[in-house]
């Protein structure tokens, strides 16, 4: 325990290393679903793949063997666990109850393995067939006198194929209307980048980071919000080029970084000092 926050502890390694080794292991172990994760390690983030669902950093033309990170792996082994969130489990837990778990407790338990429909005179989620899900669904969209009053949000980590599906199905309903989280996060961005610099995206390739002479960090770390970046900053740092953070907590991810895909870094403990100026 550190500063009295239970379950937060003194860490003297770099970003990435063992550290990131061991705690990879522990979500995949915990998650009982090792087989499953390993060939999924192989495929993340490669041509024939799929795209990691942690975070949105751009692949590199010449992909590695693993395009991964600690926090890809962790998030593979949730979508990827065997655990289950059963009807028993629900019918044992009251909603009120469950408000009171984190989000990492919610994520713990595990995976649906029925629909589900809220109870409001014992306060819990109770188990229903599909055909009865499927009736009241249907009987919900029917009684509306527009299709567009209907918004069919969903995550923006579903899947391309379930996502697809899912908007067959809403626009033969009628309805043109698909918000998802990423609009939410991206939306506020668009606007505002097209009035401060004329264009609603980052105007930033990976590979300006192989030609760049400086980069700065403003308030962010990568070691926890997109670690692949700590292998781009890694190499900009080998190359002489300048690393300048600017953040009031000082982040291990702007700091020193351990490749774990790097025998030499892994086998001496060496790390690469990324910032060459911390505010």
């Amino acid at each position: 325990m550190k500063n009295g926050v239970p379950g937060v502890s003194g860490y003297q390694g770099p970003a990435g290393g063992w550290g990131a080794v061991k705690a990879v292991s522990a979500s995949v172990f915990s998650q009982k679903a090792v087989t499953r994760d390993i060939i999924a390690m192989f495929k993340m983030n490669q041509v024939k793949g799929f795209d990691c669902p942690g975070c949105a950093w751009p692949d590199p033309g010449h992909r590695a063997p693993m395009e991964l990170c600690e926090n890809g792996v962790k998030a593979v082994s949730w979508e990827t666990t065997s655990k289950k969130a059963s009807p028993a489990f629900f019918r044992r837990h009251p909603v009120s109850t469950l408000w009171q778990y984190s989000d990492y407790e919610l994520e713990n338990i595990g995976r649906l393995t029925h629909p589900m429909k809220y109870d409001a005179v014992t306060d819990t989620w109770q188990a229903v067939e599909w055909d009865i899900a499927f009736q009241e669904i249907g009987e919900r969209l029917r009684s509306y006198d527009s299709p567009e009053q209907v918004e069919f949000y969903t995550s923006g980590r579903t899947s391309n194929e379930a996502a697809f599906l899912y908007q067959l199905f809403a626009r033969e309903y009628g309805s043109n209307n698909f918000p998802d989280c990423s609009n939410m996060c991206h939306g506020p961005t668009s606007a505002g980048l097209t009035r401060a610099i004329g264009l609603g995206k980052g105007t930033v390739e990976l590979a300006d980071f192989d030609h760049c002479d400086l980069v700065i960090c403003i308030g962010h770390n990568p070691g926890t919000n997109h670690p692949r970046m700590l292998t781009t900053l890694r190499d900009v740092a080998k190359r002489g080029a300048k690393i300048i953070a600017i953040n009031p907590l000082a982040e291990r991810g702007l700091e020193r970084f351990s490749f774990p895909q790097s025998p030499k870094e892994m086998l001496t403990g060496q790390a690469t000092e990324l910032s060459s100026s911390y505010y």
